[in-house]
């Protein structure tokens, strides 16, 4: 039956049923578990690109044009590849590192492998904001450069960090929801298979509060936290 053919305040009051609530609770668990790994490889090894990027660049602390071309070229490369394209690729990837190309533990290395580029991009966009002055400062009084890294790029940089951040679980939440439809489980498998598929709008809708809710707890705490730093550092 289309959606059409259903009213809409019957299927939103079917969606908040007890029943449709225990359906969702395992997938619930399985899109917690994709974002909080996923983002976390993304976070390490995003940070970890991000820095390099802008150490590298021809205005860094240790400028290396052809490894910051090289970097430049393989983020660009992968950040033009749609999602769904990306966990294509990684089918192979998962089935060497887990022995399957399906499931949540295979799909979190095409969540890592789509985001972490983007974030990278965020982390170099963030360093790049800081002043040459202080740079040179900091090179003046004979600081080295992973003190320059840790004692003024990465902490004067926090609140944009956080907040790039912030915009990129949002987006390893959405990939999440794509992932399931190439076997990954959680919230996007069950509102693929049971909610389009079958035609349970009442499944599909309960998805969309979930997915809703993830993405507003998940901006509302980087706001807070980016919020309180800067509160923190402007009262010091």
């Amino acid at each position: 039956m289309s959606l059409l053919d259903t009213p809409i305040w019957e299927v939103i009051k079917a969606s908040f049923t007890l029943e449709i609530w225990q359906r969702l609770a395992p997938a619930i668990l399985e899109t917690l578990y994709m974002t909080i790994l996923s983002s976390l490889i993304m976070l390490m090894f995003g940070l970890l690109i991000g820095i390099l990027l802008t150490v590298t660049s021809p205005d860094g602390l240790i400028p290396m044009k052809m490894i910051y071309s090289i970097l430049g070229w393989v983020i660009n490369c992968l950040r033009s590849l749609p999602q769904m394209i990306m966990i294509i690729l990684m089918i192979p990837v998962a089935r060497l590192i887990f022995g399957k190309s399906y499931g949540t533990n295979a799909c979190i290395i095409a969540i890592s492998a789509s985001c972490i580029p983007m974030y990278a991009r965020m982390v170099e966009s963030s360093l790049l904001e800081i002043s040459k002055g202080k740079i040179e400062a900091a090179k003046s009084v004979g600081s080295t450069n992973a003190q320059i890294i840790f004692r003024i790029l990465l902490p004067e940089t926090l609140p944009s960090l956080i907040r790039g951040f912030t915009v990129a679980v949002i987006a390893v939440i959405s990939m999440t929801a794509l992932a399931g439809m190439f076997g990954a489980g959680g919230i996007g498998d069950i509102a693929v298979r049971f909610g389009y598929m079958r035609f349970q709008h009442e499944v599909l809708f309960a998805s969309v509060y979930v997915l809703a809710a993830l993405v507003q707890l998940v901006q509302w705490l980087g706001n807070f936290i980016s919020t309180r730093i800067l509160k923190k550092r402007n009262l010091i």
